[in-house]
């Protein structure tokens, strides 16, 4: 889940935290100096409690944009996955829950 080169940025938020990393979606070789405008991003990230590890099965709940989503910037991309990763917290994401780390005792 987590790739060790990514951007990760935390979050602490209600006894959780939330990683979030932020990245280009455009495709390898596409990027360069005339075309930098129209860079889009997205992220991935995880909810998971404070110093747990995330590569071991139940101690996290990944997320991610969906397909298609994107954003104008890097800020942007980071502001959407904290906002997924708090209703991940809260139990209003239609799909994710931290439910499973509650009664799971991670």
């Amino acid at each position: 889940m987590p790739d060790e080169t990514a951007p990760w940025q935390m979050v602490e938020y209600e006894g959780f935290e939330i990683h979030v990393a932020p990245f280009v979606k455009n495709a390898p070789g596409e990027v360069n100096a005339s075309n930098a405008v129209e860079n889009r991003y997205t992220y991935v990230g995880y909810v998971c409690h404070p110093g747990a590890d995330p590569a071991i099965p139940g101690h996290a709940v990944p997320f991610h944009a969906d397909g298609e989503e994107n954003f104008g910037s890097k800020d942007d991309a980071l502001y959407e996955g904290v906002h997924v990763g708090r209703s991940i917290v809260h139990g209003t994401h239609p799909d994710l829950t931290v439910l499973p780390l509650v009664t799971g005792g991670v």
